[in-house]
């Protein structure tokens, strides 16, 4: 649940869609998501959840289809609050968004490893809030 900093506005907005790219011989089929829950406990790990999940003041998902028409990608929309005025940057929410995502990144624990597929992260301008 992202938290409720609201007072000073929502700042920073961003949308993600996040796609499976499979590899191999023979290449493996793409997983195809029954829900919102099941794409984000496949693609992240408990604790980029736990970054998104606290850090995000706005934030809400969608299933996403691909070119087959089947539900195997996931969007992700985030908007971030302010602690309010006196706040260092790297310690408002969008500070600590980037920095605990950055140190998951460094230690291959944002994405869930799988050997045969791949998340590309995509930026996009249709939001979903």
């Amino acid at each position: 649940m992202p938290n409720s900093d609201n007072t000073y506005g929502t700042f920073n907005k961003q949308t993600k869609i996040i796609s499976q790219t499979v590899s191999g011989s023979p290449a493996p089929e793409k997983t195809i998501f029954a829900s919102v829950d099941e794409a984000k406990s496949f693609i992240f790990t408990d604790d980029a959840l736990a970054v998104i999940n606290e850090t995000c003041t706005q934030l809400e998902w969608a299933l996403v289809n691909d070119d087959d028409g089947n539900a195997t990608q996931l969007k992700k929309t985030f908007a971030f609050g302010t602690k309010g005025a006196g706040t260092a940057e790297a310690d408002d929410w969008a500070g600590q968004y980037n920095s605990r995502k950055q140190t998951l990144l460094d230690s291959n624990t944002w994405c869930k490893p799988y050997d045969n597929k791949i998340f590309t992260f995509t930026n996009s301008s249709e939001h979903l809030f």
